[in-house]
Order: structure tokens, then C-alpha cells, then sequence
């Protein structure tokens, strides 16, 4: 049996990376959540797929909620699931997919957190010009906000992604989605200063690589170091609340609607790839629209 499921996974993740197109992340969750439901068989002493039935999928799932995981875990695990069966079917593996009945949580529809306008400019003030660490943190501010990318994509941002002439940045999105984006003034003009100063300034000997943001070290910047940048960036501008980098994405998504941006142009730059990804940040417009209504109204 173990080398029959050995030969399995190796075959899903294969399907997952070239037909799928999935992203090493993603690759790598499902993987985990499969190993996860192979110990839970294990467990209740199932000794191959095909012996899975709907109930063990229901159990399973129980076993799921029992550990108070958030409902997208959930989903994220049933889905996987039930991908991986679909795909065990195709190849003949098994005859049913146990999954395909098994309903997915309703999903917490939580508005996401996002900066007001004024909110925006004192991070901006709080990078020290004259700091090497200060000039490139600017330029990692203003491609976050100007341009919505995810913190991973911008992690991963080359050098020869950028074409000041053109003023856009070409961003690798998830699922391996490429989209161009502008850049606006400002950005461009921090990202240029902070590649003709300071970014040769923090490259060390034997360090050098084409990676746009660089850590104190020499290396490419990581997400986690991206919540570092951020965390002190927030107390130099005395700020209380803390500042999740996704709020700035979320932040310039709230901003283009608010500010007459069509829907459809504010999916296709933040890389959305469907149109109901994007139609959350209109409901923030909405409740804006509704505090100023109740807080400037005479009647209201």
C-alpha cells in the first residue's frame, strides 16, 4: 500500500505543478493536507482509497470543525480532497470520489481591513531619506500601495522587471499569472533613487543576485522581513493599530473605487482572475459611502 500511495502523490503533484500550474505554496499545502487525511485512514484503519466512503469523508470533516479551524482552512482541505480524488479517478485509481457530496463551509464574508487616505501619507514620512534602510523601505512602500501587489510578488520583483520608460512593472502573479502594472510617479521616482543608492550599498561581497529589494544582509528580501520593515515603519509614524502588509493592497483597491476606478480595470491589476475576488472592495465603498451619508446628513 505505501508504495502504491507514494506513486500517487508523485503523480498528483506532477499534475498539480505542469497541468495545474500551481504555485510551490499551493503545492505544497495540498500535499500536507493529503499526508493529514492519509494518518486519519491510518487511524480508523482504512487500508486503501478505494475503501473511502462518504461517510469516512463526513467524519472526516467533523474531525475538521472538532479542531476549531477557520472555515477557509476547511474549505481549503475539502477542496483538496476533493481534487485529489477527481484526479485519482481519471487515472483509475479508484471508482468514486468521496469528496464530491461533501459540502464546504460557509465562508465568513469579513470585509477587508484597509488605510483611509490620510491614513497612508505619515507611513510614507516615517522612511528616512537619508537612511539606506529608509530610502529602500520608501520604495517598498510606494510599489505596495501604488502598484497592489501581494508581498510575495513583490519578494520576488527583478530588476529587469521594471521599465521606467514605460512606467510599468511586470509582476508574476500567483498561479504563475503575469500582469503588467503602472507605476506612478512617486513610485517610480522612490524605486530609481533607491536603485542608484542604496540598493548597491546593501549588496555584500559574493551576494549579488538581480532580486529588486534587498535585506540588511545582502540577500533578496523575504515576506517575513517585509512584516519586520512594516512593523517599524508603523512605530516611527506613532501609530496604535498595527499594519498588516495586505491592507496596503487592500488599501489601493478601496482607493481606485472610491476615486471612479471601474471594477473590471481593478481586477485585471491586482491579478484577480475572477471578478468576485474583486467585488468585495465594493462593499467597503458602499459602507464609506454610508458612515459619511450617516455622519454629514441632517436627517440621517
Amino acid at each position: 500500500m505505501q508504495m502504491k500511495i507514494e506513486e500517487i502523490l508523485k503523480s498528483y503533484t506532477e499534475y498539480l505543478q505542469v497541468e495545474k500550474n500551481c504555485s510551490n505554496h499551493t503545492v505544497i499545502n495540498y500535499q500536507r493536507d493529503i499526508n493529514e487525511f492519509i494518518i486519519f485512514m491510518s487511524e480508523h484503519r482504512l487500508a486503501d482509497f478505494n475503501a473511502i466512503e462518504y461517510l469516512d469523508a463526513r467524519l472526516f470533516l467533523t474531525g475538521l470543525y472538532e479542531k476549531n479551524l477557520a472555515k477557509k482552512t476547511i474549505s481549503r482541505k475539502i477542496s483538496c480532497l476533493r481534487s485529489f480524488f477527481r484526479f485519482m479517478m481519471r487515472e483509475g485509481a479508484v471508482e468514486e470520489n468521496p469528496f464530491s457530496l461533501v459540502s464546504l463551509p460557509k465562508k465568513d464574508h469579513k470585509l477587508p481591513r484597509f488605510l483611509y487616505e490620510e491614513e497612508i501619507e505619515p507611513l510614507f514620512q516615517a522612511c528616512d531619506p537619508d537612511q539606506v534602510l529608509g530610502v529602500r523601505d520608501l520604495a517598498l512602500l510606494e510599489l505596495l500601495y501604488g502598484t497592489g501587489a501581494r508581498v510575495s510578488e513583490c519578494c520576488e520583483m527583478k530588476l529587469k522587471d521594471i521599465d521606467f520608460s514605460l512606467g510599468t512593472i511586470l509582476i508574476h502573479g500567483k498561479g504563475r499569472k503575469d500582469r503588467y502594472v503602472p507605476i506612478g510617479s512617486y513610485g517610480r521616482e522612490a524605486v530609481k533613487i533607491y536603485i542608484e543608492t542604496s540598493r548597491s550599498r546593501l549588496l555584500k561581497a559574493g551576494r549579488e543576485h538581480d532580486f529588486l529589494f534587498v535585506n540588511a544582509k545582502g540577500g533578496p528580501l523575504s515576506a517575513r522581513g517585509v512584516r519586520y520593515i512594516l512593523d517599524g515603519v508603523i512605530k516611527k509614524a506613532s501609530k496604535e493599530k498595527s499594519l498588516h502588509p495586505h491592507m496596503l493592497r487592500h488599501s489601493f483597491a478601496t482607493h481606485l473605487l472610491n476615486n471612479g476606478a471601474d471594477l473590471r480595470t481593478v481586477q485585471e491589476l491586482l491579478g484577480h482572475s475572477e471578478i468576485s475576488s474583486t467585488q468585495i472592495y465594493t462593499h467597503i465603498t458602499k459602507e464609506q459611502l454610508r458612515k459619511v451619508y450617516i455622519n454629514t446628513h441632517p436627517r440621517a
